[in-house]
Parts: C-alpha cells; structure tokens; sequence
C-alpha cells in the first residue's frame, strides 16, 4: 500500500494535470454553455448541454498522457510495472470519487436554480445522470474511471507496439462496432435495442460500465506486463 501512495505522490508533482486542468475544462465549458444558452431562445423542455463531456474527454487524454510522459520516468524510479499500473488505477480512482461527488452535488445546486436560472441542465443527463445525487455520483465515478482506463490502455499500446499497433488497435475496435452494427440492422432489431436500455435503466446500465472498465483494466495490465521505455 506504502508503494501504491508513492505512486500517487509521484503523480501528484505535475498536480495540475490531475486538479487544476479537468476542474478547468469543466468550468470552461459551463461558462461556454451558459453564455450561449442565455443568448438563445429558450427550450420548453430545458436545455441540455451535453457540456459535461468536456470532463471525461480529458480524462481520456489524460489516460493517456500518463502513461507517453509519467511512465518512463517511473521506472527509473525503480518502480515495477505492477506497481505503477496499480497505484496509478488507485490514484484515479480517489480523484474520481472526489469528481464525481462534485458532480453530483452541482447536479442540485443546478436543480436549486432552475438551471442556473435559464433553465440550463449541465450537470443533469437525461436517463444517465438524472437520479438521485447518489446515483449520479456513483454513475460519474464509473464513467471517469473508464475513460481514463480507456486512455491508458491506448498509451500503453502506442508504447509497446508504436504507431502500426495503435492503428490496428483502433482498427480492431472499428471493425467490432461495425460488425455489431450491421448485425443488428440485418435483424432490423434497432427497436429492441432501444427498449433493452429503457428497460434496463441507469442504475444497471452503471453495472455494464463497471463491468467494461474491468476489462479495459484488465487488457490495459496484460499490455504494460511486457513494456519497453
């Protein structure tokens, strides 16, 4: 555990990256969105933004970033690789609980307000992140942790395989959603799957993505168990 907390004291020398920047981002696009909305006619059923995305976006970069810039100074460390995937897991991990309870508490404050006054839903997704403020805290933690997985893993690939690899990465995944795409639309099944996700709700819609964020850890581990810097 002692190694675990090095690991994130290590990641907190460049702390901006990690605090000052997604709160940044976050507050860039609400200032954004609430200068355009306030100079638009307003919608009868609120004005949902989407701005929120800005957030996990940059986790995803961030994701990333940690592992072209942090990684190989890590190991001169003496850091295991190990020991650096998992600490830094940790590490985003405790920054998304704290995100995503700032999330869910400026999802009331925004209720409060009536959208901050011009009936404007940042904080506030339709389906996903429109429960309770527990639930969307749980929901954001999940989706924040994700997406910085998701990052990392393409990092670790750009740094084991380079440039060919990352490419037939993305080409892999490409050729998955198309492949699951044209399936459905062969079964003319778009009307189920609409009402799968009605019916399944956010609640376990939340346990999928902490399901897949498993798995993207688990591939993101076997990736950097052979890594060269």
């Amino acid at each position: 555990m002692t190694t675990y907390l090095n690991v994130a004291r290590y990641h907190l020398v460049d702390r901006y990256q990690y605090t000052a920047l997604p709160i940044g981002v976050t507050l860039l696009a609400f200032v954004v969105n609430l200068v355009i909305i306030s100079l638009i006619p307003g919608d009868s059923d609120g004005n949902y933004t989407g701005g929120q995305l800005a957030l996990y976006i940059f986790l995803l970069v961030l994701g990333s970033v940690s592992v072209s810039r942090a990684l190989p100074f890590g190991f001169a460390l003496g850091l295991t690789r190990r020991d650096y995937y998992l600490g830094t897991m940790m590490f985003v991990g405790a920054l998304s609980v704290l995100y995503g309870l700032g999330i869910g508490l400026l999802q009331q404050v925004e209720t409060a307000t009536a959208g901050w006054g011009i009936d404007m839903h940042f904080f506030r997704i339709p389906w996903l992140l429109g429960g309770h403020w527990y639930l969307t805290w749980l929901t954001s933690f999940v989706l924040l942790v994700l997406m910085f997985t998701y990052g990392m893993w393409y990092g670790l690939v750009y740094r084991r395989w380079n440039i060919t690899g990352t490419v037939v990465f993305v080409a892999c995944q490409v050729i998955l959603l198309l492949a699951a795409l044209a399936t459905i639309a062969w079964a003319d099944a778009w009307s189920a799957v609409g009402r799968f996700f009605i019916t399944l709700g956010p609640t376990s819609f939340t346990g999928i993505l902490a399901a897949l964020t498993i798995l993207l850890a688990a591939g993101g581990y076997t990736t950097i168990r052979r890594i060269t810097v």
